[in-house]
């Protein structure tokens, strides 16, 4: 009786534990792997809500910064228009005023471009999410797949 003969009853009895082992080990390894791609997605985003709310407190800052500003401005064209020797009424009424109109533009562009910014980073967090979702998904079927293979190879052996 050679060598082998003598170790292929131990094999044969060991072979399903190795199996069922090794399929274990990888159910494990499938579900890890798929909780840390979706903290990952999870992550970023909460990142990109941090970035919405930041571009929020960016807006707020630029529009109390066109304020001061704007009000600079219109003092120095109220001082510009008294100076020419003219009143404050008719046509120097009428700067004013469009001064105020262009500013109000302005003001409503920067809120404009803050929103759409937010809106954009608001739908990469969502998108993220559901990334680190699809992710989850795909390892609960990788383990299926897993546990499926894993039993039909035990049950081949056994067989």
């Amino acid at each position: 009786m050679g060598v082998l003969a003598a170790v292929a009853p131990a094999l044969t009895t060991a072979a399903p534990y190795a199996v069922g082992g090794l399929g274990l080990l990888q159910y494990k390894q499938q579900g890890a792997a798929g909780k840390y791609n979706q903290a990952v997605a999870n992550r970023n985003a909460l990142v990109a809500e941090q970035e919405a709310a930041q571009m929020q407190k960016q807006l707020e800052l630029d529009l109390n910064r066109f304020d001061l500003q704007f009000q600079q401005f219109q003092g120095e064209t109220k001082t510009k228009i008294l100076k020419s020797g003219a009143e404050l009424s008719g046509t120097g009424l009428n700067i004013l005023r469009s001064n105020v109109e262009q500013a109000e533009i302005e003001k409503n562009i920067l809120e404009y471009n803050s929103k759409v910014g937010q809106a954009r980073k608001f739908e990469e967090a969502n998108f993220a999410r559901i990334q680190g979702n699809i992710a989850r998904q795909q390892a609960r079927m990788a383990q299926l797949a897993t546990i499926t293979q894993t039993g039909t190879s035990l049950l081949a052996m056994k067989g």
